[in-house]
């Protein structure tokens, strides 16, 4: 293991062996996980009344991530009987801890989709491997490996909203033009960035609560070294409740995202989409879940409509029964990659083979990367860190990055301060149907991230150079600075006004839409959340005004 590895030694210094040995309790931790069983959680992991095989539907949405969940809500106050259906499970069953969801450095059956290992982003520390063999199981967070890339997606009812980090921000307008430039920006930012905001609940961190929170001086730290090396450096909203934080650190509520939950679910604070969109669409009553239910096929009917061939899975990932149903109207809304793939099938295969040759192409992975920097000890980021990043670095104008000041939850005092960058990485990829493999292939290659690298650095080599750090290689692997292999933000694969006309309406059919991440290509320029629920909001509005009887 590297020296580079340890953190930067003071005048007061702390040992390797020392520092190793106050690491125990997470190497601990990190070596028992795996060892619950999914018994108790797989009795109610599906919906008490799913589709039906043989039904005839008005809308089916598949997925039910935000852009699904915007369609569902929107379509149902408009009085449109409502279907969607969700790969993974309905995430509503505590497991043998009594808990929904399992902390960060506590992975178990409950955190990967049907992997037989764990694939944590950090995958060491200190140099030592921390993934661990688990049962396979629907869990929370997908892996979804492809050639030069791990596409990291969120699975079960309320989509990538259960397991990302809730930083919900609304791109600079200037930047807007690069981001979605079919679009009207004064739309968007006058009526749509704001309906999606609200609808989403975002907040903004206390500034003076920050300033005086244990749980936040990993931020504060980032905040000094930027500011001292002459960045931009700035407050980022987020979904978590910040009230219930303030609870959480003064010991008045249980502890969520000071009790390392949040990349395998939160179970308190976070304000997913179960808790905003999804539970107003249901509400309503016109509305209906149906998880573990998995689309392969789509292909025009006879009668009209469209004939949906779908799987309803078990929590190991078997197919246990088939069906068929007919929907007037479908949206395809399983997220970039999984709304690419479902219809480059189905063009390749002849389902719907009148789509057009932009679908699967303008993929992008918003630039990220992530490393990070070993500190001075007079420099601590705290023991206690709350899960949810609530600041970043800006330099994007000059130098392509935005750096989200990421928290390191070990439970243990790391002198580290940890960064998932997004830049302006220009490479954008396809996915093609691979009839041999009988699966759909992406062209990323990982030398295509050296820009992300390039840019990242504009940030993180002043700062290193100001402040006389250097940066940490024990936390990927294979002694590396960057993780440059992974993506928390795929966007693309079925771009709008390319794939779709302006409103995500597929070129060459009626009533089937996309209304997802796919539409966006290939970078947000921030998290794009936000932007894929605004989109939404505009692009359902026109739909219901002009498509629907």
């Amino acid at each position: 293991m590297s020296d580079n590895a340890l953190p930067r030694r003071g005048s007061k210094g702390i040992s390797r062996r020392g520092f190793l040995g106050r690491t125990g309790s997470l190497i601990g931790a990190v070596t028992l996980a795996g060892h619950l069983t999914p018994a108790t959680a797989a009795a109610t992991a599906g919906a008490a009344n799913p589709i039906a095989d043989g039904a005839r539907v008005p809308v089916l949405i598949i997925g039910t991530g935000y852009g699904g969940s915007v369609a569902a809500l929107r379509l149902a106050q408009a009085g449109m009987d409502v279907q969607m259906v969700e790969m993974g499970m309905n995430w509503d069953t505590p497991g043998p801890d009594g808990k929904i969801f399992p902390k960060v450095t506590s992975p178990d059956y409950r955190s990967f989709w049907l992997r037989t290992r764990t694939k944590a982003p950090l995958s060491n520390f200190l140099g030592f491997p921390i993934d661990k063999d688990v049962p396979p199981y629907t869990g929370i967070l997908d892996a979804e490996d492809f050639a030069g890339i791990t596409v990291y997606q969120g699975r079960g009812v309320g989509g990538g909203s259960l397991v990302n980090g809730g930083m919900a921000v609304t791109p600079k307008r200037a930047n807007f033009a690069t981001v979605l430039p079919s679009v009207n920006a004064d739309e968007m930012y006058d009526t749509y960035y704001p309906r999606a905001n609200a609808g989403l609940g975002v907040g903004m961190v206390d500034p003076a609560w920050f300033d005086t929170a244990d749980c936040y001086q990993f931020s504060r730290v980032g905040r000094k070294h930027a500011q001292r090396s002459g960045f931009a450096w700035t407050f980022v909203p987020d979904v978590y409740d910040w009230d219930y934080m303030k609870k959480e650190a003064a010991g008045t509520a249980t502890r969520s995202a000071l009790a390392g939950e949040i990349l395998y679910g939160n179970n308190h604070g976070k304000k997913s989409l179960v808790q905003t969109y999804l539970a107003q669409a249901r509400a309503t009553g016109r509305v209906t879940i149906s998880p573990l239910h998995k689309v392969t096929t789509v292909s025009p009917a006879a009668g009209g409509g469209y004939t949906v061939a779908i799987d309803r899975i078990n929590t190991t990932g078997d197919t246990v029964a088939t069906k068929t149903v007919t929907a007037d109207r479908v949206f395809f809304a399983a997220g970039s990659v999984g709304t690419a793939k479902l219809l480059v099938k189905l063009k390749a295969t002849g389902a719907l083979a009148n789509l057009n040759g932009e679908v699967g192409k303008g993929w992008g992975e918003n630039g990220n990367v992530m490393c990070a920097r070993a500190n001075h000890m007079w420099d601590p980021t705290g023991k206690l860190q709350s899960t949810i990043p609530c600041s970043g670095i800006d330099n994007w104008d000059a130098g392509g990055a935005f750096a989200e000041v990421a928290p390191l939850p070990t439970g243990i005092e790391t002198y580290a301060s940890f960064y998932l960058s997004i830049t302006k990485n220009p490479h954008r990829a396809e996915f093609t149907w691979n009839a041999a493999t009988g699966r759909a292939d992406l062209s990323w290659q990982t030398a295509w991230k050296q820009p992300s690298i390039s840019m990242a650095r504009t940030i993180f080599d002043k700062i290193n150079s100001r402040e006389g750090t250097i940066y940490r290689t024990d936390l990927f692997g294979g002694n590396r600075i960057w993780h440059d292999t992974l993506t928390y933000h795929p966007l693309g694969g079925a771009v709008l006004d390319r794939a779709t006309d302006n409103y995500g309406r597929l070129h060459g059919y009626t009533g089937l839409y996309v209304i997802d991440g796919a539409l966006i290509p290939g970078n947000a320029s921030v998290n794009p959340f936000v932007t894929i629920t605004a989109l939404a909001e505009r692009n359902i509005e026109k739909i219901i005004a002009t498509d629907l009887p």
